[in-house]
């Protein structure tokens, strides 16, 4: 809320965006506070009552004025404990004491009062200042959804550059110019570690979410608990003490309770808890395996919650609904072309359910069904990973979040005829609506990803960061004559391939032209082959000579190819390729050719030969994966899994070499492991500090590892208003 403009204050246009006093400087537009020019942070909610008292410097701003400018009576709050709390983060951040104020005096039971000198140049009576707008949300036609390969894992290991600007950007929604309103898209949490998960109360003045409250950049796992904040507070409510691994939550219609779907290693289940806090009530146990199977929908009647979770503990994710009357669950139809269902969500006419069926790794269908499940209709398909959906306020369309090569993405799906259009806004994930329509909740990821060197001869001694850059890196691959290595990184701005000496020096970017990685050695260490998505939107396998640094596309008939990997005699080039569903093992020859179908896979990933050429290796799935290996010597053989070999946690984290394979277990996902081939035995080699992302790979003399790690995890929940 902007504070109070005094009538003899200055035009709006004549008003500066800076507040000056003593060495410190507050910019109304940016909402940041400078300490001898040294950025200090500086959360909204202290920042507006910080505001709020320059404006009215020497003048005694009442604890009733406080509350009714910054805590609106409809805003859930305890106002005494967060008018304190904001009052101690103001001055923590001025320096200022309150027993010997230099900045801002305390009139016990009355208010508080500005005591410094405003610089003259920098008048007092200012309202925050409004952004200048800067970018337009858009509806545009999506091209044909791409497969997702190994850009999975970074479902939230993404470069979130737009976050900062986004906080304080005007942009405008689609629809004729003269009906467009602008929107703001601002921090409703700016807190320590993983906030996610977002839902909105049915007034929506209330967002319940989940918060791991840091725990995760300290023990290197996440474990949330469920909190709610009104919109305009800075002060949340924790309602669960049960650190979990994950936790999805829904209102019920008249805003008195939460039901919440906890997944826990010693509690799995959905529960209802008060909004206000109390104790939770479990209503069933779930052996729901992962975030994406854990949202839930409560129906607008009251009557039923929606949700997903295994059959009898069998492979696939189903559908189902919960009777909050009769407190018994009844699976919804299923259909046997899905592999999972779930996403069941209510419209809020109740006259219709969206519902998400997945047919494999590649294709997510969209349907919208009566509330029987007899009529179901298809939408559209993607084939990249969502979350959501969540229905607008008219109910016209479903908003969804997508992660696939290109990176994230905003998506609408006009319920009426299925048509798709790309929100033109920034990336993110777990997207939740207000019961109106106007607000739009988020969960937008910033993670700090780099990759580092282990000594395998002495395992024990500490790790040692490589190719070192402030934005992040992963799959790093040396070269097969051992004098450098390519690798992932963000530091050009978008996700390119690089290559440098294996000491660090001398980095320089391979890739031009669009997002790309998952780069691959020539058996000469004078290529690499990697994957790379086009200004269509198409994804390609490349080739470049490190020297010459121009990439080529590989030209095969296969339209979409990825994931490329050489053979190590040089002669041919193996990847993926999306021609109908799924997942195909192809391989041409490395100069170009028509492909030859090696397996017909919809769940392959990551293709790797053997140091003998004589069978290929690579994950049945993205994550909780068996390792398969396919005879190359004999046409028409079937993939068969490693005998004795754990599943892996992901399929871009393990290395195949000639006597075994190094990997990381999917029971223990921070552990570096290795599988003997000849005895059959799995040993741990060393714990990683924290849990690790994408890309592994030795040296080959065998001495050093090298592999990326999620060094720190954050996530704030971004408010966009007026949404539609």
């Amino acid at each position: 809320m902007p504070p109070r403009i005094r009538e003899d204050s200055p035009s709006p246009s004549s008003r500066p965006r800076r507040i000056a006093f003593d060495n410190i400087e507050v910019d109304l537009r940016s909402g940041e506070v400078r300490k001898n020019s040294t950025r200090i942070r500086v959360q909204p909610q202290p920042f507006q009552l910080l505001v709020l008292l320059l404006e009215n410097a020497g003048d005694v701003v009442t604890r009733e004025e406080i509350c009714r400018k910054l805590w609106p009576a409809d805003t859930f709050v305890d106002f005494e404990h967060s008018l304190a709390a904001a009052m101690n983060k103001i001055r923590e951040a001025l320096g200022d004491a309150a027993d010997n104020p230099r900045y801002i005096e305390t009139l016990p039971k009355r208010g508080y009062r500005f005591i410094s000198k405003i610089k003259p140049d920098a008048p007092v009576a200012m309202p925050v200042a409004v952004a200048v707008p800067t970018q337009s949300v858009q509806l545009v036609p999506v091209e044909a959804a791409k497969p997702d390969t190994r850009w999975k894992w970074i479902l939230g290991v993404v470069v979130a550059i737009a976050l900062v600007a986004a906080a304080m950007a005007f942009v405008r929604l689609p629809g004729n110019p003269g009906d467009s309103q602008p929107i703001t898209i601002v921090p409703f949490t700016s807190y320590p570690g993983m906030e996610t998960a977002p839902s909105f109360s049915p007034d929506g003045s209330r967002i319940a979410f989940s918060w791991d409250s840091g725990t995760g950049n300290r023990t290197g796992r996440p474990q949330y608990d469920l909190y709610v904040k009104a919109i305009g507070s800075e002060t949340p409510l924790r309602l669960t003490n049960h650190p979990s691994d994950w936790i999805s939550s829904t209102w019920s219609p008249d805003g008195t309770q939460i039901a919440f779907h906890r997944l826990a290693a010693d509690d799995n289940g959905i529960y209802v808890i008060p909004a206000l806090g109390g104790p939770e009530r479990k209503l069933i146990a779930t052996r729901a395996p992962y975030d994406l199977a854990a949202p839930l929908s409560w129906s607008p009647d009251g009557k039923w919650l929606a949700y997903a979770d295994t059959e009898n503990g069998r492979p696939g994710d189903r559908a189902f609904l919960f009777n909050m009357e009769t407190f018994e669950s009844h699976e919804f139809p299923h259909d046997p072309s899905c592999l999972h269902e779930g996403f069941l969500t209510f419209s809020h006419t109740a006259q219709e359910l969206a519902v998400l069926c997945v047919h494999n790794t590649a294709d997510f269908e969209f349907l919208v069904t009566d509330l029987e499940g007899k009529s179901k209709r298809s939408l559209t398909t993607f084939h990249d990973f969502p979350s959501g959906p969540v229905w607008t306020g008219d109910d016209r369309s479903l908003i969804l979040a997508t992660s696939g090569p290109r990176g994230e993405g905003f998506y609408e799906i006009q319920v009426n005829d299925g048509r798709v259009h790309k929100l033109s806004m920034p990336s993110g994930n777990w997207p939740a609506i207000s019961r109106d329509g106007h607000r739009l909740a988020v969960s937008v990821y910033d993670n700090r990803v780099n990759i580092w060197r282990r000594d395998l001869q002495h395992p024990a001694a500490a790790a040692v960061q490589m190719y070192s850059s402030s934005r992040p890196q992963d799959n790093s691959q040396y070269s097969p004559d051992g004098k450098y290595v390519a690798f992932d990184s963000g530091r050009s701005g978008t996700w390119s391939v690089w290559v440098a000496r294996v000491d660090g020096s001398d980095p320089v970017q391979i890739s031009h032209g669009g997002p790309a990685g998952y780069p691959r050695w020539s058996p000469d260490s004078r290529k690499i082959t990697f994957q790379m998505t086009d200004s269509g939107g198409l994804i390609g396998a490349y080739t470049a000579d490190i020297s010459e640094r121009v990439p080529r596309k590989l030209k095969t008939n296969i339209g979409e190819i990825g994931l490329p990997f050489w053979s190590h005699d040089g002669a041919w080039i193996y990847f993926l390729g999306y021609k109908g569903t799924g997942h195909q093992l192809y391989r041409c020859r490395a100069e170009g050719s028509d492909a030859t179908l090696l397996a017909g896979s919809g769940d392959a990933t990551t293709p790797v030969e053997s140091a003998d050429d004589k069978a290929l290796y690579f994950p049945w799935r993205y994550g909780d994966a068996n390792i398969m290996m396919l005879a190359l010597d004999r046409p028409g053989a079937a993939p068969q899994e490693v005998p004795g070999l754990p599943k892996v946690f992901s399929e871009a984290q393990w290395a195949l070499l000639a006597n075994g394979i190094y990997f990381t277990p999917q029971d223990n996902p921070r552990s570096i492991c290795f599988f003997d081939f000849a005895t059959r035995q799995t040993r741990q080699i060393f714990k990683a500090d924290k849990d690790l992302a994408g890309g592994m790979s030795v040296s080959p003399d065998g001495r050093y590892m090298l592999y990326s790690q999620i060094d720190e995890s954050n996530a704030d929940i971004m408010l966009v208003n007026s949404f539609h």
